[in-house]
């Protein structure tokens, strides 16, 4: 995949996402606090839209000492597939339920006026951490 350029920055307001083609392949990208990430607009548990699914939302989590008293985490950083609602949590691509499934990221520069879109990247995902 070579380097494609996917829209400029004001067509990614912070906080929303927009669904792109690059090389034959639909990936949702994302503004997030003012940074830009990318997946692959496919769930793996089905082969789901996953970036189709509802807008940027948080998640319920579990208190720190691992009592069932929830608090709402995450905010607009989570997108959750419209099929049966498995939620990613974006900049990490990590599947809140099952923390060992982490979806392929693509990287995303702004260069001048363009997002720029670019081959998946090869760092590791961020170590799972209290969520």
């Amino acid at each position: 995949m070579t380097e494609v350029v996917v829209g400029r920055p004001a067509d990614f307001p912070d906080g929303t996402h927009r669904i792109v083609e690059v090389d034959g392949r639909r990936i949702g990208v994302f503004r997030i606090g003012g940074r830009f990430y990318a997946l692959p607009n496919r769930c793996p548990h089905q082969g789901g839209p996953l970036c189709e699914g509802r807008g940027l939302m948080g998640t319920l989590v579990a208190d720190e000492a691992g009592g069932w008293r929830p608090r709402w985490a995450m905010e607009g950083e989570v997108i959750a597939c419209p099929w049966h609602g498995l939620e990613y949590h974006v900049p990490s691509g990590r599947c809140l339920a099952f923390p060992e499934l982490v979806l392929r990221r693509y990287d995303v520069v702004v260069e001048g006026d363009d997002v720029v879109v670019s081959p998946a990247s090869i760092r590791r995902p961020p170590a799972a951490s209290g969520r």
